[in-house]
Formats: structure tokens, sequence, C-alpha cells
């Protein structure tokens, strides 16, 4: 008998919920519920998340389902690092901050004062990244917040609406992996780093791991929605997560890449991967599901045209299609940037920025929208041809196959360059990857899907993967070497 069940993907632009149906001949067949838009509000100079809109959002998706007929299970999945504050009342503690605030600036060279970043490292086996938990935390006790004085829990966002739904206070596996206090070796919140926040361990939650149900809606929340006793399901609550669980892969030999406003690039581990070389690269290793690590890099992604785009729309709406006409008509490998270089995090116009870049690295700039869009895109390809290298390396695994899911895998000449600057064969699809996994993994949770080998093997069947075979290595090959020379400078 098919089954029915409602998914929560929750982005940093939008959210959606998504409403699955598995049936007995094992495809999975989805339909989109409701979407609503989501972006970082300023207060008083400071950038957070509407928690309580977003809430308001989440109910309406439930009350709009709930007409169809109840869902067996409902999972929620957010991006990851950002967190609230509850205070003993369990009342969140003003809006929780947006991991592109400002107040981190410096954080990362306060708190290597209290504990080496090396052993920080040895910890967890987190690549350091200026917005994660642990240093939004640091902020936070350097700058003496009040919230701190009042708070006696923290809940990633996901967790945040996990415990709205079921008043269950607890943290998924996967999203507390990206918090920077997580020990994968102990399996447990860190006591170390804790105590050299000089925070309390109490405010953290028990750890639990997707495919378990966190607890029933609570009478309020069936109030509000028209819905029953339907369970949550502890899914892979970190958007990528659930992507990753979604690959459509057979074999391990492969690389996959979260392709939306950030690049996601890894391999599947069984055990974390942490040594000398995954530290020099800044590898991470966060949460998986069936208890494997995502050994990972985070890349800039779509971010750079994204805002490129919006720099554009004062004078020009572009549609898709006239993006890729205007950069397919543009100079092939012209110019190169670096994605991940600091001033392309939150530039006033990207489209000036580039231009800096290329002119501080004696590159000429690009003149036309068609060369900004090229230049983004070629150097995105070759930042995955830089880190696919990197763990290759750190891991001694051959990456023979990549697999490009999530909203970027919609974005033809960008897979098609990616296939091209890596030499290797290129698999694009699902672009609706968050959203599979979150539900795969509620059937997992039922009982429905066995492993994770079975997940994947019901999105074969469910869904077009598209083909990008590799093309004309030598210009890739020249243009590769510039790409690394820029990487050796560090801007």
């Amino acid at each position: 008998m098919a089954e029915r069940y409602l998914a929560f993907d929750l982005g940093a632009s939008s959210g959606r919920a998504i409403l699955g149906e598995l049936g007995d001949d094992d495809e999975l067949a989805i339909s989109e519920v409701l979407r609503f838009p989501n972006g970082m509000v300023n207060v008083d100079g400071h950038l957070h998340w509407d928690s309580h809109r977003l809430l308001d959002d989440v109910y309406d998706g439930m009350h709009t389902c709930a007409k169809r007929g109840d869902p067996v299970s409902i999972g929620i999945d957010t991006w990851g690092v950002d967190f609230a504050l509850l205070n003993s009342g369990g009342e969140i503690i003003g809006l929780p901050y947006a991991y592109r605030d400002k107040r981190t600036e410096g954080a990362i060279e306060g708190f290597a004062s209290r504990m080496p970043l090396e052993h920080l490292y040895e910890l967890t086996g987190i690549q350091v990244l200026p917005f994660d938990t642990l240093f939004q935390l640091y902020s936070m006790v350097k700058d003496k917040a009040p919230e701190l004085d009042l708070t006696s829990n923290l809940l990633m966002i996901a967790d945040l609406f996990n415990y709205h739904l079921t008043g269950v206070k607890a943290s998924e596996f996967t999203i507390a992996t990206t918090s920077h206090i997580y020990n994968p070796k102990k399996r447990r919140w860190d006591e170390e780093i804790i105590n050299a926040l000089e925070i309390s361990p109490h405010i953290f939650q028990d750890i639990i791991l997707p495919g378990n149900t966190i607890g029933e809606l609570t009478m309020e929340t069936q109030t509000k929605t028209g819905m029953g006793r339907v369970p949550v399901t502890s899914v892979a609550c970190h958007d990528t997560g659930s992507a990753v669980a979604a690959v459509p892969a057979e074999g391990d030999d492969f690389a996959y890449i979260s392709s939306g406003t950030w690049s996601l690039m890894g391999i599947e581990s069984r055990e974390p991967v942490i040594n000398r070389k995954t530290l020099e690269y800044n590898i991470t290793n966060e949460g998986g599901v069936s208890e494997t690590y995502r050994v990972l890099k985070n890349i800039t992604g779509l971010w750079i045209l994204q805002e490129c785009i919006r720099a554009w729309s004062a004078e020009k709406v572009y549609t898709y299609n006239e993006l890729i006409n205007l950069a397919e008509a543009a100079e092939r490998l012209k110019m190169v940037i670096d994605p991940d270089w600091k001033g392309f995090l939150r530039p006033s116009s990207m489209p000036e920025a580039i231009a800096e870049y290329c002119r501080a690295t004696k590159q000429k700039a690009p003149k036309t929208h068609g060369e900004c869009v090229r230049v983004a895109l070629e150097s995105l390809a070759l930042a995955y041809r830089y880190t696919k290298a990197q763990l290759e390396d750190a891991s001694g695994k051959e990456i023979n196959r990549i697999y490009i899911i999530g909203g970027g895998a919609r974005n033809s000449l960008l897979n098609q360059l990616v296939a091209d600057a890596t030499g290797r064969r290129v698999y694009a699809g699902p672009a609706e990857a968050t959203a599979i996994g979150n539900l795969l993994i509620q059937a997992m949770a039922r009982g429905r899907i066995r492993d994770l080998s079975q997940l994947r093997s019901i999105v074969r069947g469910s869904i077009d993967v598209k083909l990008y075979e590799p093309r004309e290595p030598q210009p890739w090959d020249e243009a590769y070497i510039r790409f690394r020379d820029l990487k050796k400078k560090k801007m």
C-alpha cells in the first residue's frame, strides 16, 4: 500500500512543503504543497532569521496538506550552523542570528587564543569557517551578550522546528555535526570545546540519529494545522545530509556536489577522515545517514552568479536561457577567479568584486554580463577539480564519477563545464535531492526501506539522471595551473 510523507525543506532563500507518495512498485512521486519565501532580516544592524514567520509558513503547509489527508510522517530539514536560544520556559530568546552576520568577524582568531585550531580540528574534524556555531557562540561570549544569561537550551534551526511541532527538545546528528562542537570519535558534544567557550554544557540536547521518531504533534500543533497525531521523524535534518542520502549512485568510487548557493563537494565514508592532510586542506567531516560521514568541503557556489543577477536586475531581468546564451557566446577560460576569495562573501556589488579580483591578480576584468557569468561558472568548475584532488589525496580514495544534486543540477552549462574541468563523467540529478532524501528517510524510519542502498535504488528508479561526458582536456589543464597559482597567493 502506498504511503504518504510530508517533507519541509527550509532554505536560506525559500522554504517548501513537499508531499511524497511511495508506491508498492518502489517508485516515489512528489508534489509541491506550498512554497514560501525566506531571507535574512536586518534588525538594529544585525542579520537574523524570522523564525516566527517561518513557523507560521510550516503550519500553513501542514494545514494545506491536511486537506488532502494526513501523511504518515513529517520531516524537517534546514541549513546548518545557525541556532536558537530558549529560556527556562521553553520560549525563544529573540530572533536567531543568521550566519552571514558580521558579529563573527575576528571570532576565529579570538577562539584560537583559547584553543589551538589544530587541536580543535583533531577533536571535531570540521573545517574552520567564520560562521560556524562555535564561532557565533564565541562572539556572544566575547561581547557578553545578555541572551546567554537567560539561556537554558540551545537548538539548531531544524531542532527548533521539531521542538515547536512536538514539544521535544533533541539535537539531530547530522545538523549537530555542523556546529564545530561535536566530537565524532566520542560521538557526543565535546566537553573540552564547551569549557573553552565558558558556557554551560547543559544547554546542549541529547543527540538522536536520522531515521527515528522524535515525537507526535502536540495538541496545539494539531489544532493549528488540522492534523491528527502524526509522528515527526528525525530525517537528516541538515539539508545537505538529506540531499546526499538521495545521490543515485552505486558503489563508493564517486564524489557528490550538492549544488546551490553553496557547493558542498565530498565523498561518503563509514568513519570520519581526520589526518594531517584533511587539516591542511580544511576538509570537514559532517554526519550522514546510517552513521556515515560526509567528508567534504564547503565551496562558494552559485552565490556569485546569483549576486551578479541581483546587481543587474535594476537594468535587466534575465531568464535562465538568456544567461546561458550570453555565457556560451563569451570567450572561454579568458580569466579565472577563486570563488572562495573573502571579497565574494558579502560584497555591495558582485560584478565590481569580480572586477576588483581580476585587477588585483593582473587579469583583464569582465566587460560584459556574459563574461561575468562565464568566469563565475568556469572558476567554480575549476574549484571542483581542485577539491577533487584534495579529497583523493587526503582519503586515498579514487574518484571516478561525480554526481551533481540540488538546484544547480539544472544548470546544464555548469554541469558540462564540471565534466570538462575534472575529466570525469558527471551525472546530474535529482534537483529535488534534499526533499527526496527527507521523504525516503521517513520511509526508512517506518521500516518501508531497509537501508541506504535500497533508498538510492528507489531514487534511480524514480528520477531521470542526465550524463555529461568530458571534452577537450588541454585548455582546462592550462587553466587549472592558473587557478592553483591563484589559490596559493591566498589574497
